[in-house]
Parts: structure tokens; sequence; C-alpha cells
């Protein structure tokens, strides 16, 4: 019945704009799937729900915890969310039935080991305790990928942990290393060490081979101030997208984009990562195509 309501109010804006008025979207209803309590997801998910609702005159959205991004994106297939917080891998995999309404931020891959391991490249993982990220999660779905790409599926001891978990066991040595996907610096990681020094994993030999598995990866430095390294170094990033039906309505998709860049500075205040937002960035959400409604958003920009 809700998915019903989410169309009937997007009928009605467009009934709306035939008759000359703006888009009314009293009584629209919109699900986002978003994230774990507390986290970066959860966090723009709860700021953007109270944006759309007091800019675009809408019942305020009602946010969904979830275990993630491949979670997200069965919600929404499923009819069961209406907007969903995507890491871009996971989104590309199948784009079929999908569209995107913005690349919102990036994230960074962090293999982080104590800085007193005898560990010093991720091939040296071999054979060790290491966290994957929580179950069906964005984090879980890279840590396979990055596993595949440098031929260790199978050859590690895998633990499904979230990085609140993984940091402490890493810290007690229950576990050898810990991937983990976010901003930078993520306060979870600067707060760790402060009680015990850490290193990242330089991941420069297996960056090819990850580029092969999906266009969306690409390679950036995280520096050495971030998390008082002793050097640089080179690491994943991945684009984080806001996902719809592509059978959502054009004039819905057109107003969240909308609402979405007017609340850019309340969403910046939520989470860091948030003050990337951007037009230009925006759009670059190949290989999943924009969502028609969010294109003729940032076509009217250029007017």
């Amino acid at each position: 019945m809700r998915r019903r309501g989410v169309l009937t109010a997007g009928l009605a804006v467009v009934c709306a704009l035939v008759a000359g008025c703006g888009p009314d979207l009293s009584g629209t209803r919109v699900r986002i799937a978003a994230g774990l309590n507390g986290g970066v997801y959860d966090k723009l998910a709860e700021r953007l729900a109270d944006a759309w609702a007091a800019e675009l005159d809408a019942e305020r959205p009602e946010v969904q915890v979830t275990e993630g991004s491949p979670d997200n994106i069965a919600r929404v297939r499923a009819g069961k969310a209406d907007v969903a917080f995507v890491a871009a891998d996971v989104a590309t995999e199948n784009t079929a039935g999908l569209a995107a309404l913005a690349r919102v931020h990036d994230d960074y891959l962090h293999v982080v080991v104590r800085a007193d391991s005898s560990i010093k490249s991720f091939a040296q993982l071999r054979g060790r305790k290491v966290a994957i990220g929580s179950p069906d999660s964005g984090v879980e779905y890279l840590s396979k990928q990055l596993l595949k790409a440098s031929g260790l599926t199978g050859a590690i001891d895998r633990r499904n942990l979230g990085l609140n978990e993984a940091l402490p066991a890493l810290e007690s040595r229950q576990i050898d290393a810990v991937i983990w996907s976010g901003g930078v610096p993520t306060p979870s990681i600067t707060e760790r060490a402060r009680t015990v020094d850490l290193r990242l994993l330089d991941i420069t030999d297996l960056a090819d081979a990850l580029r092969a598995t999906s266009p969306v990866y690409r390679t950036a430095t995280i520096p050495a101030t971030a998390y008082n390294l002793p050097e640089p170094v080179t690491t994943l990033v991945l684009p984080n997208f806001l996902v719809v039906p592509s059978s959502m309505p054009d004039d819905l998709a057109e107003a969240l984009v909308g609402g979405l860049f007017d609340a850019r500075d309340e969403l910046g205040k939520a989470a860091g990562a948030a003050l990337s937002i951007d037009v230009h960035p925006a759009i670059e959400t190949s290989p999943l195509p924009l969502h028609p409604g969010a294109l003729r958003y940032y076509r009217s920009l250029k007017d």
C-alpha cells in the first residue's frame, strides 16, 4: 500500500505541473533504506528525511535501519524502499530497473593492521584472521572483491565483524587485520589509534585487478597525516549513490534531488563525508544511469 501511495503522489505532481502549478508533494510517502544505527548512511538519511519533509512539504520519510548496501538494493528491487544509499560497486553489479539520483560521497578502503605487525602487504594476510565487515554489508561485498582479486578467497580466516567490534579485537590481537570502507579520517580509527599504533596496507599491486572487476573502482592516496602514518598509502576509492527504482515518477525524482542539494549544509553537519556533495561529481554515476527526473534537475541549473 505504501508503494502505491508513492506512485499516486507522483501522479499528483504531474497533474499539478500540467495545471501550471508547482509540484504538490503533500501526502507523499518515501522510504529510505539507510544502514546500521549511527553509521554514515543512517546519519545522512535522518537529516535528509528532515529536509525532504520540511522543504517539500511532504510527510517525513521513513528511515529504515538495514545491514548496508546489498540489503538496501534488495529492498528497492522488492518495492520495500524507494530511495537507498548504496556503494557504487553493489549498485552497478546489476543495473536493471535501477537509476541514480546522485553520487553523494566517496569512501576509501582501509586495510588496518597493528603497527607492530609483521604484515606488510595484502598478500601476507594469507592464513590470518581478518575482519571483513558485517554480514550482507557493503564492506563485506568489497572485502570479497579484494580477496578474489588477490587470490586469497578461502585462504584467510574471515570474521564477520563491523568496525566497532573489529578494532578492539585488533588491539587485543584476537584478529590480525580489519577491512573497512569509509571517510578519511574515519573517527573510530582515529580514536583507536590513540591507544594502539596502527598502520594501513598499500594496495597498489591489486589496483589493476580490482579495476578489472568493476569500472567504479579507482585509486587515491590516504595522506600520512590522516592517521599519523609513517608514510602515505595508495588505496581504493569507492563512490556512494542515492539509488531509486527507474519507475519512480520523474517529478518526484526531480524534487528529491532538489531537496538533497538544498540540504547540503545540514547533511555536512551530520557527517563530514557529505561536505563533498556537489553538482558536478553528483552526475557521475556511470554505469548506473541517472534517473530522467534527476537529469532534468541538473540540466535546469544550466538554464
